[in-house]
């Protein structure tokens, strides 16, 4: 069926087909129409990827701009050095501390590459970001996943008892992906410190800047008295380079070089690394996008808190919500009006997991979500 085409009844007949009866009422309020529009210009709402939807500054758009103009045909060792200063001038830390990847993915994979392999066990909250058990397996070492807490945190206690000597790698995602949940500065303390120095500790803290709890605190406090830990970041979430990719790692001398060996040479670009400089640079971008999106969500939350729809309390850029059934075809429903949300999660089958966009997109998808989830009694 093609989107463009789609009309009220059509379009209700699809979507109720697809839920298998879950839907109450195939009929689409004008209010789902709208949220269509996009869709049928061939601009889908993309609510799946947990992208900032405002992009890079412009200041970040004219230094990617320049770079491209005066180093594409220059492989970019000097602008990455640079990169990599500004970085650790940014944490307070020395250059030596710093590795940089294409996109924080591709830190976590070094870290896999170099504490990981056969006989090896890496330890990870159960769900979180899948992309380290994924290449984990890909070098045969065993994923030991430790089921979350009631109320949709890392079970600290059970994955410390999970260690051992087998363990390389022990994996913490703060906030997590996909729950928005966090660990708590005094637990990942206690956490840290009872895990043995053989194992490295990857905290990844991708959506680190959309905190606001006052108990969290970044991982980069405990580096000075935890040699054998290292803290994943990205320019993907709040700066908005999601698409020109760049990663990095903060952590001791020794770690990072462990890392180093396992990245491919010149694995960032000019463009990129102009970029992110300008964006660390510019001391407004963080707390704007942050009160921007930030505000986005808590009035998503407030719309689903009156719809009747449970949600999770999300410390990111993006919100689970219980549709009370398995979320593959709800997915699969919002997709053919247009809105593309988050993938189905095999330990949380029901939840569905909604980036912040743009404030007119969040109330085409609360109205969409009025139709295709109905509200509980």
């Amino acid at each position: 069926m093609e989107i463009a085409r789609i009309s009220r009844r059509n379009f209700g007949q699809a979507v109720g087909a697809a839920l298998g009866g879950i839907l109450l009422d195939t009929r689409l309020a004008p209010s789902v129409e709208a949220a269509v529009a996009p869709a049928a210009a061939g601009r889908p709402i993309r609510l799946s990827s947990n992208e900032n939807p405002y992009g890079p500054s412009e200041n970040a758009r004219r230094a990617a701009v320049e770079a491209t103009t005066r180093f594409a045909n220059r492989y970019p060792d000097d602008l990455a050095q640079e990169a990599r200063r500004s970085i650790a001038d940014h944490h307070g830390v020395k250059v030596d501390q710093v590795a940089l990847g294409c996109g924080s993915s591709q830190i976590i994979q070094m870290a896999d590459a170099g504490w990981l392999g056969a006989g090896k066990t890496v330890v990870a909250s159960e769900p979180t970001f899948e992309a380290v058990l994924a290449y984990a397996a890909v070098i045969h070492a065993e994923a030991v996943k430790v089921p979350q807490t009631a109320d949709f945190r890392h079970d600290l206690a059970k994955m410390a008892g999970a260690v051992n000597e087998r363990t390389g790698l022990v994996y913490v995602c703060n906030p997590n992906n996909p729950t928005g949940t966090i660990v708590t500065g005094n637990d990942l303390a206690a956490f840290v410190a009872r895990v043995p120095p053989s194992a490295l500790i990857l905290v990844d803290e991708a959506y680190h800047h959309f905190v606001e709890n006052p108990r969290y605190r970044s991982a980069l406090e405990l580096l000075p008295r935890t040699p054998n830990l290292v803290v994943a970041r990205t320019f993907s979430k709040i700066y908005g380079l999601a698409g020109m990719r760049l990663g990095y790692a903060v952590g001791s001398p020794s770690v990072i070089a462990r890392l180093n060996e396992y990245a491919s040479w010149d694995n960032v670009n000019a463009a990129v690394l102009a970029a992110a400089r300008a964006s660390l640079e510019d001391r407004e971008l963080v707390p704007q996008r942050r009160k921007t999106l930030n505000g986005t969500r808590r009035w998503l939350c407030g719309e689903l808190s009156r719809g009747g729809h449970p949600y999770i309390p999300s410390e990111a850029n993006f919100v689970m919500i219980n549709t009370h059934g398995d979320v593959a075809p709800v997915i699969q429903a919002f997709r053919q009006c247009g809105i593309h949300v988050g993938r189905r999660f095999a330990s949380m089958p029901n939840w569905l997991r909604i980036s912040i966009g743009k404030r007119e997109e969040m109330e085409a998808f609360a109205s969409a979500l009025r139709e295709i989830v109905p509200r509980r009694a």
